[in-house]
């Protein structure tokens, strides 16, 4: 069950509000441009994320006014920061918290870093992600956006807000999940109406707190992205240098958002920061067969059809892969430029979805190759690993156009399941111990 939203006053505005677990210190988390307290919780990846939270924190999470359950405010009397920093002190005595660590991110990093440099005795530490300085280009802050690309941002979001907006700069690595965007542009539309939406945005154009980082006295984490397309990785860079003692943590990873992409990438560095422990991974040892599939000739064919053709294209052959690994019960792990890696419990099954994957794609006018081997693998929540996975994607290498190639593994696996194989001899795989007899499967 999602948690109860309370409100407060702050001045003669309603601030909603949740708090969520009891753990040993509290932790506000500030959102950035928009949000939804309640509709957090319906969205699987951010419920997990504010779910981690919440596991070693007693968590406060709220709406800034204007938005989500917050009340609205006119667009022309969006707040200042010293009532967005009113609201914030509001929900902590709402919650009883005198003293709270402060996470924010995007935007609400810009608020977090004020309020700790305004109100250090009510500030245990600070967290940032994905946060900046400076909300517009100048010289002697080069990676802001200009002007003119903050105006196209306004246009965007006018026109499109709650529909099919592009999100490929917030959330780049789930571009071809339609399933994920319609749910994100759902939340951005209860979360804020086109105008003031817009108006936030403007607003956030205007943010500067460059003058203030120096004067922060509390613990400071920077957490950034190195690949994030919002925020330019030199933004982090900028605010560790500024604030007294920083520690900045540049992770890998494209996303703005921070529970999109590696989720406990981020989350395993603030409960360190804040608790001191840095938990266990969990990791799980189970017999699986690895899928690789990737397009073969892809940058011939960007080159041919041009970007946006070919992003279409991409796209495209992304939600076949992803309604095939449906299909055959495959999981997918991780999504690399056209190729897929994904695992299935059994062989047969994700032969068969590789093959499914070769004809849809033929479909589009591409050709796939595909490799596949089964051994133990070290299984976490994001990612898996092991030397089975490493002889899968050096059994998809060998593969030729349009082949799906297997190792003996699979094949002696498969007996009886009516899938046909070919010698294609034995192979020395790049950095795999010994020679490995590889056939390619057809049906």
């Amino acid at each position: 069950m999602p948690p109860q939203t309370r409100f407060t006053r702050s001045g003669n505005v309603h601030i909603a509000y949740q708090v969520v677990g009891d753990g040993p210190l509290d932790l506000v988390y500030i959102p950035g441009w928009v949000s939804h307290v309640e509709l957090a919780w319906e969205e699987p990846t951010l419920a997990s994320f504010l779910e981690r939270l919440a596991s070693f924190s007693r968590l406060i999470v709220f709406d800034k006014r204007g938005t989500g359950l917050s009340d609205r405010v006119p667009d022309s009397q969006l707040p200042t920061h010293e009532e967005r920093m009113d609201d914030l002190r509001a929900v902590m005595d709402a919650a009883g918290s005198d003293r709270a660590a402060i996470f924010g991110f995007s935007e609400g990093g810009s608020l977090a870093t004020l309020f700790a440099a305004t109100y250090p005795q009510r500030t245990i530490a600070l967290v940032t992600f994905g946060c900046f300085a400076k909300r517009i280009w100048a010289p002697d802050y080069p990676w802001a956006p200009t002007p003119e690309q903050r105006e196209r941002d306004y246009e965007v979001v006018a026109r499109d807000w709650g529909g099919a907006m592009d999100l490929a700069s917030l959330v780049p690595s789930k571009a071809g999940d339609e399933a994920f965007t319609r749910r994100l542009a759902t939340y951005l539309r209860r979360a804020a109406s086109p105008g003031a939406a817009v108006a936030l945005l403007r607003m956030n154009t205007q943010i500067d707190i460059r003058a203030v980082l120096p004067a922060i006295r509390v613990p400071t984490l920077v957490l950034q992205r190195i690949g994030d397309l919002d925020t330019n990785v030199e933004e982090g860079r900028f605010l560790a240098r500024h604030i007294p003692g920083a520690r900045l943590v540049e992770l890998p990873g494209v996303d703005h958002l921070p529970w999109v992409g590696d989720q406990n990438a981020v989350l395993d560095e603030v409960q360190e920061f804040l608790t001191g422990v840095r938990p266990i991974a969990d990791i799980d040892r189970v017999l699986a067969t690895v899928l690789f599939t990737d397009i073969v000739g892809s940058t011939e064919t960007a080159a041919r059809l041009g970007d946006r053709a070919w992003r279409v294209l991409l796209e495209q052959h992304h939600a076949m892969v992803r309604k095939e690994l449906v299909r055959f019960r495959g999981r997918e792990v991780n999504t690399a430029g056209d190729g897929f890696l994904a695992t299935f419990d059994g062989p047969a099954r994700a032969i068969r979805c590789a093959f499914a994957v070769r004809d849809g794609a033929r479909a589009l006018g591409l050709a796939t190759r595909a490799g596949l081997h089964t051994g133990e693998i070290e299984q976490s929540a994001a990612d898996v690993g092991g030397i089975a996975v490493h002889i899968g994607a050096r059994v998809a290498a060998a593969a030729s156009a349009d082949e799906t190639l297997v190792s003996s593994t699979v094949k002696d696996l498969v007996v009886g399941s009516g899938i046909a194989f070919a010698d294609r001899g034995a192979h020395t795989l790049k950095g795999v111990p010994g020679e490995w007899r590889l056939y390619a499967a057809s049906s």
